[in-house]
């Protein structure tokens, strides 16, 4: 059984109008272990991994990402001669249309990078190969590792590090007398801070957002009591009612008491936007980060902001570890070269210095120390968040596959209670509906 079962974030909440977010678990899962089977690593092993090979790979991201892969593509070419590349890179939405045209038809790029909100669905159709051989020992922290295995396979190398947390606006927060966010603070303390806040701050500014639209936001709550996932193993509905009528009240109270902004700025939030993202405008004070993504709110607020992890409960908080990873298509003409490519892309030392931060924290500690003295605050802020949110981390838990609709009906009921258009109740009930009904039909399939 996998050790992790995802829901988004954060922060991916784009992989949602997807179809490739991961299930953990369930019974499509023995489908990825019946389609890698042809693949085996003795197979490999008798490959001759100095034959030419040209490598088809295929990555998204930013310029910068792009421009730096293929600098290092470049010198694994220079490195080993009978290496060629043929590189394709887009972006995110892009490059999710173009996989499912290429999964669909079984021509995958021979490397390919992966997501975290999509890894467990590619792996049980049987489209990654079993990379449980590839030596990663003394370069990968075994938890991690063992973290990541999906039926006791690996099926991504992760290539950086990632985690949940809390961004604050050090600077003012000091200069209003507020007592601040604190290493492993509790959802009480969280909330007694907001109160403070409000109590502190000029009426038109505030400590914390209108957190209750999104359904992520109470799995935090509910996982951190223990209570598990709202999807888990990506087909059945888990809802704690007195959980989420005790979270949802808070906010209710807050907003009749002025301690989160008006609804209308949550249901115009734009990340970091600098008018549209209220911590970047100076509305709120704190809001919810990615060790990935929280160096934006550095470069909007230079040197005005610290980090803290997600607040706790009696089981931990947040979430800590890889979410991007270099995977192997399961059709690969090339799987020992292609092996050999993706573990020299994270243990390298030239390709680290040339590469960078562009996918985050690298993975390889190694790598990272080289790299730490020459790195800007905007690089070493999400280094800061990733250490506040390893000791009380729990697993990631994006939306699995076919809970689309069951999360946009979330947020759409959510946002007509904080509007006052509906009550908690009437809003429940709809999320349970859907909910059960979304459990329904991915039972059948």
């Amino acid at each position: 059984m996998r050790k992790w079962t995802m829901f988004t974030a954060v922060t991916l909440a784009a992989a949602l109008t997807l179809a490739g977010c991961s299930s953990g678990g369930g019974a499509g899962a023995s489908n990825g272990d019946q389609g890698a089977k042809p693949a085996s690593a003795d197979a490999d092993k008798k490959v001759d991994t100095a034959a030419p090979a040209n490598l088809k790979i295929m990555w998204w991201g930013p310029d910068a990402r792009h421009q730096a892969t293929l600098k290092a593509l470049e010198l694994y070419s220079q490195q080993k001669p009978n290496i060629k590349f043929t590189p394709e890179y887009l972006a995110w939405d892009a490059y999710w249309t173009k996989l499912t045209t290429l999964a669909a038809s079984k021509s995958m790029t021979d490397v390919l990078q992966m997501d975290g909100a999509y890894i467990q669905d590619y792996a049980k159709r049987g489209l990654l190969e079993d990379l449980s051989d590839v030596d990663l020992k003394g370069i990968v922290d075994p938890k991690i590792l063992d973290n990541l295995k999906i039926n006791g396979k690996l099926y991504g190398i992760p290539l950086s590090h990632n985690g949940s947390g809390i961004v604050f606006n050090k600077t003012e927060l000091e200069a209003a007398g507020i007592k601040l966010p604190a290493k492993d603070w509790t959802w009480d303390d969280f909330f007694a801070f907001a109160k403070e806040a409000r109590e502190k701050l000029p009426k038109d500014k505030y400590g914390i957002g209108d957190n209750s639209t999104g359904w992520d936001w109470f799995q935090f709550y509910q996982t951190s009591y223990g209570k598990g996932p709202v999807m888990v193993d990506g087909t059945k509905f888990n809802l704690d009612k007195d959980l989420w009528f005790k979270f949802q009240q808070t906010y209710v109270d807050f907003r009749k008491n002025n301690v989160i902004p008006p609804a209308q700025v949550q249901a115009a939030f734009k990340e970091n936007d600098p008018k549209a993202d209220p911590m970047a405008s100076g509305t709120t004070l704190t809001r919810g980060a990615t060790v990935g993504s929280v160096s934006v709110l550095e470069q909007l607020l230079p040197g005005k902001v610290a980090v803290v992890n997600n607040p706790t409960g009696p089981s931990g908080g947040g979430w800590a570890q890889s979410t991007i990873f270099l995977s192997v298509s399961s059709t690969s003409k090339y799987k020992a070269q292609a092996k050999e490519f993706v573990k020299w892309f994270i243990t390298d030392k030239e390709a680290g210095r040339v590469l960078g931060t562009t996918r985050g924290i690298p993975i390889n500690d190694v790598i990272y120390k080289e790299l730490e003295p020459n790195l800007k605050k905007t690089d070493t802020i999400g280094k800061d968040l990733l250490d506040a949110a390893l000791g009380k981390a729990l697993p990631f838990y994006p939306a699995p596959p076919g809970w689309e609709d069951f999360v946009k009906t979330y947020t759409t009921e959510m946002e007509a209670v904080s509007f006052g258009k509906q009550s908690l109740e009437q809003a429940y009930d709809k999320i349970v509906a859907k909910g059960k009904d979304t459990e329904a039909k991915l039972s059948k399939k």
